[in-house]
């Protein structure tokens, strides 16, 4: 108190009690008592708030231990009137006596406005600071409490904190952060702001707040540290804004990581525990998680829905009663159900233990509540694009309290994030599973080489997102017991790549249907490409399909091989692909010199053929560049690879193909992967005969004649009758239309049982089945030959053409 203001102030003196025991002229002026009056009581009576009565008594508990007390004090005047005190307390030494009857305290008082500075000084900003809504401390340079405002007493009381340290205040973490910036700020001179902490709080250990403190040094007038003060701001709002914002950014990095339906599921169950609940589980509609459709369909009467995620704060999700996959199921009164129906959220902040439908629903939920202390609970529908796919249910102990409007909000963001996640999964299953059927119809489902070889196949598709793409492989079974293997790749991967597969399969079982050889075959096959990557749409949607087929169909590679187990020669030409591997039945690998060819789409060069002759029990083995390529893997170590799985020892093909496999898929290949195995067989006398005939109409009987022998000989007389009219229709053609000389062949093939009839010639005429009329006397021979026969056709060589006939073996002898 300034030295210019003493006269004026008024001064009082008090006894170790508390009660006035001197009075002077001066204090009955500023507060209207007169010494009778007041004398003998306590100071206290003179205050104006209640409230500061504790403060009084824990200021002079300071006192005592300290060299007085300076402040602002609210006191009462004798006619009603509050008056702001400047108040300085000091204790009176008296050295004849000691104890608590002799203690003495020296009060002077003076009205605040009549402080320098025009009233404002920290005498009169004292009660604005100790009313203050954030709050603030002041400590002593060994950080001892001098004084708090009303925010922190309300937090601990003033007897607790004045006159004692931090430590002895504070809980041990929060002190030493305190202390450490405290002794910085005195040290420096520099303030620490915007210190951020959690603390439980007093009312509520299991509760926790945010608080933001910053930190001042106290000087006097003369520059010397004398203190330092702190300010606390409760932040918990804006943390927890801060929290959700985290939360809401972390399920964005975390949810929707895979395109799996039941796996994006449990990633929201992760993401909301421990942050938004102590357990939480997700339970999606049956159908959405095959990818279909969100379904109706019902059990019960309610949704059928499975169990798809589910996370704890406990180890083992000791609180859930199913686990993933299992099927849920609810009654049509129940919690979840109505969340389903009404596709809003559901919450109930404080559970009624006894009442709460979700608690009593079953035993065994009321058992969980009350053992793990569940306190509160929140259902969330799953919806996407205006459709439920299910529901979350998030649940709460005392540690996160009960759901406010807040967490419902954040609850609700959450979910909505997860479910287009879990939407386009189902989407993409539901897709990826379009496409695999899809690709599965367009490959063979069973490959069959008749009495020509023995064949195994086996698929890979890419570790791409779609699961399929264009490689495809093909036993086409030909005319004469042959057997073509054909093995393709189309570019790219996806329900566009399979379709094209689709569309250059089919080709290639239409042209080898005309019994064309592999380079004319491949001929044709790449004009098919080129007209259809020219053809172009007249607008956009047009032009887009147009780049896209051409994207597809541009680069494809194919290989085709026809294989005659009479003569055991097999034809092969190749598009761009990979070479074909024949493995001798003495186990040597070789690979055909056979020369490439464009890729498909590009008719740029012509194809060439190459004949080769191959043992009884040869393997022949067609693949495509997803099995023998690899990342960081050289073209030339695939196929060394292969030769070396291919002559290990293997007694089926099943076998070889596994030792394949095993030695060059050692992960998800990154390109689908086809492999083709055939095991040659040859027809021997014993299935073949054939007579070479001159071009003569006398040789007709002859003809028959020697295919009855050959029926009678096989045991086929059922087929004597038929066979001979075919014989005698095929000769005379070729007598009657062709030239050079005959060659008459019959083939017994077992399987599949059947017998073929061929008439070989030099001419490249081919016949034409008509249909006489009533009055011709001739024409009707191909025309009985075709209703003989199951197929027949004509097929062109280097010197002519065969004409050929099939029959059943079982069937009955035709008449004509």
């Amino acid at each position: 108190m300034d030295t210019c203001d003493l006269g004026k102030a008024a001064t009082a003196e008090l006894d170790g009690q508390g009660r006035i025991v001197a009075w002077t002229r001066a204090a009955e002026r500023l507060l209207g008592y007169p010494a009778a009056e007041i004398l003998d009581h306590s100071a206290a009576e003179l205050l104006a708030v209640p409230g500061d009565t504790a403060r009084v008594a824990a200021i002079a508990r300071w006192c005592r231990a300290g060299d007085g007390w300076g402040g602002s004090v609210a006191a009462r005047h004798r006619d009603g009137r509050e008056l702001q005190l400047a108040v300085q307390v000091t204790p009176v030494v008296d050295g004849r006596a000691a104890g608590p009857d002799r203690e003495r305290w020296s009060v002077l008082a003076l009205e605040e406005w009549r402080m320098p500075g025009g009233g404002v000084n920290q005498l009169m900003l004292e009660p604005f600071l100790a009313h203050a809504p954030v709050g603030m401390a002041v400590l002593d340079t060994a950080l001892r409490y001098v004084w708090v405002n009303d925010v922190l007493e309300k937090l601990i009381p003033l007897e607790r904190r004045l006159g004692r340290t931090v430590h002895e205040v504070l809980p041990k973490l929060e002190a030493e952060a305190f202390q450490e910036r405290m002794q910085r700020v005195l040290a420096t001179g520099s303030p620490v702001m915007d210190y951020e902490f959690r603390s439980p709080t007093y009312a509520d250990p299991s509760q926790e707040r945010a608080y933001s403190a910053s930190f001042f040094v106290l000087d006097d007038p003369r520059g010397h540290r004398v203190g330092i003060w702190y300010m606390v701001i409760d932040v918990t709002e804006r943390w927890r804004a801060q929290e959700r914002l985290a939360l809401l950014n972390d399920a964005g990095a975390r949810i929707g990581s895979t395109l799996d339906v039941n796996r994006t599921a449990q990633e929201l169950a992760e993401v909301a525990v421990p942050p938004l609940a102590d357990f939480a589980c997700v339970d999606l509609l049956d159908s959405v998680i095959r990818g279909e459709e969100p379904a109706s369909a019902t059990v019960g009467g309610t949704p059928l829905m499975r169990r798809s995620g589910q996370q704890s704060v406990n180890e083992g999700c000791p609180e859930a009663a199913l686990a993933i996959g299992q099927a849920v199921e609810r009654a049509a009164s129940s919690p979840i159900a109505q969340c389903l129906f009404r596709g809003e959220s559901l919450v109930e902040p404080v559970l009624d233990l006894d009442h709460s439908a979700w608690v009593t629903e079953t035993p065994e939920r009321a058992a969980v509540v009350r053992t793990f202390g569940l306190r509160s609970v929140l259902i969330v529908p799953v919806r996407a694009r205006g459709v439920t796919l299910g529901a979350a249910t998030f649940v709460r102990s005392a540690r996160l309290g009960p759901f406010v409007a807040d967490d419902v909000r954040l609850a609700e963001e959450l979910v909505g994030r997860a479910a287009l996640c879990v939407d386009n999964a189902r989407r993409y299953t539901r897709e990826r599973t379009a496409a695999r059927v899809m690709q599965r119809n367009l490959l063979p489902h069973e490959l069959t080489g008749g009495s020509a070889l023995e064949a195994a196949s086996w698929y890979f598709p890419a570790d791409a997102p779609s699961g399929v793409g264009g490689d495809w492989f093909d036993v086409i079974p030909l005319s004469g017991a042959r057997v073509a293997l054909v093995v393709g790749d189309v570019v790219g991967h996806g329900i566009d790549a399979a379709a094209t597969m689709g569309r250059l399969r089919t080709a290639v079982r239409t042209l080898a249907n005309l019994d064309l050889p592999p380079d004319e075959l491949l001929a044709r096959l790449d004009d098919l490409v080129i007209g259809l990557v020219e053809t172009r749409g007249a607008d956009a949607a047009a032009e887009a399909e147009y780049a896209s087929v051409a994207a597809t169909f541009m680069g494809a590679t194919c290989l085709y091989a026809v294989y005659d187990p009479v003569s055991r020669k097999c034809t092969m030409a190749r598009a761009g692909h990979l070479p074909p591997a024949i493995v001798t039945p003495d186990g040597s690998v070789d690979f055909p010199e056979l020369p490439a060819g464009p890729p498909l789409g590009l008719g740029a060069m012509p194809f060439e053929s190459v004949e080769r002759e191959l043992a009884e029990g040869s393997l022949i083995t067609l693949y495509t560049n997803g099995l023998i390529e690899a990342c960081g893997r050289d073209i030339g170590v695939g196929l060394n690879r292969l030769s070396n799985a291919l002559a290990a020892p293997g007694a089926t093909l099943k076998e070889i193909g596994g030792n394949v496999v095993q030695a060059l898929l050692t992960g998800p290949p990154s390109d689908d992967a086809a492999l083709l195995l055939a095991r040659t067989r040859a027809l021997g006398a014993h299935q073949v005969a054939s007579w070479d005939l001159p071009a003569d109409p006398a040789v007709v009987s002859g003809a028959r004649l020697l295919a009855d022998r050959q029926l009678t000989e096989w045991g086929m007389t059922p087929l004597v009758f038929s066979t001979e009219l075919i014989v005698s229709e095929l000769v005379t053609n070729a007598i009657r239309h062709a030239a050079g000389p005959l060659t008459l062949r019959l083939i017994r093939q077992a399987a599949p049982d059947a017998l073929i009839c061929e008439v070989f010639d030099a001419s490249s005429t081919s016949p034409r089945l008509r249909h006489a009329r009533t009055t011709d006397e001739g024409g009707r021979g191909l025309f009985i030959v075709a209703q003989l026969t199951r197929r027949w056709g004509t097929r062109y060589t280097s010197t002519g053409k065969i004409i050929w006939a099939e029959q059943g073996a079982g069937s009955d002898t035709a008449t004509a």
